[in-house]
């Protein structure tokens, strides 16, 4: 109850400072400081976080208008987004809600600010945090079509949270970008590397994967055609 009357408090307070609300993206105001945040509630950061979060999610629906994801102001979005993993580090929430939720709109732009959040707090926790940056890959991929854009993701999580309990699939997903992109010999080294390391010792998987490979090296040997 204390903490809940805090923020309230803390709401009226910024609120106070605005003009009245109006049904536009420019109604989001930029966030108070993470430090602010933690001296008005008392020193509970991560109660503070989630209610804040479920506050911002619930932003684009006000008294009587929706207002669209595609119009919110993207910059505050993420500025919010940094302030929430500030106070709890440990949390999910906002990252789900920048790769899952805001990252959705069809507007290549504020899809690319989201993704690139993603890329940013993936590479202060990649253990915790690579699901994420895999999701921002398949958006790199498929939404914006932008396959370097989704290699450098995929190779970010094979880098840097390689070494931890990540699925095979996680790992292997530079591999099909590659043959995505038209580098067969550079999928065929790769993919050739791993089944020679021992690491895939499923049977199905493996026997996947040795097709894959055989593919690979029957169309990296076909001679390319002139342009």
């Amino acid at each position: 109850m204390l903490i809940g009357a805090l923020l309230l408090a803390l709401q009226i307070g910024w609120r106070a400072q605005q003009a009245a609300p109006s049904a536009r993206a420019e109604a989001l105001t930029p966030p108070p400081s993470a430090s602010s945040i933690r001296l008005a509630t008392l020193g509970e950061p991560i109660t503070a976080s989630g209610l804040l979060a479920l506050r911002l999610q619930a932003f684009d629906n006000q008294p009587g208008i929706s207002i669209p994801f595609a119009a919110l102001d993207y910059p505050r979005l993420v500025a919010w987004l940094d302030t929430l993993l500030q106070l709890d580090p440990h949390a999910n929430y906002p990252l789900l809600m920048a790769s899952n939720l805001y990252a959705q709109v069809p507007d290549p732009a504020r899809q690319r600010l989201m993704l690139d959040f993603t890329y940013r707090q993936f590479l202060a926790d990649p253990a915790r945090r690579w699901r994420f940056l895999a999701h921002a890959a398949l958006i790199a991929k498929h939404r914006l079509h932008d396959l370097p854009l989704a290699l450098q993701y995929a190779r970010a999580i094979q880098m840097h949270a390689g070494g931890t309990n990540i699925p095979h699939w996680a790992n292997q997903m530079p591999i099909f970008i590659l043959e995505d992109m038209g580098e067969v010999a550079a999928a065929k080294i790769e993919l050739g590397a791993l089944l020679a390391s021992g690491s895939i010792t499923d049977p199905q998987e493996k026997h996947f994967l040795t097709e894959r490979y055989q593919e690979l090296a029957a169309a990296s040997s076909k001679p390319r055609q002139a342009r």
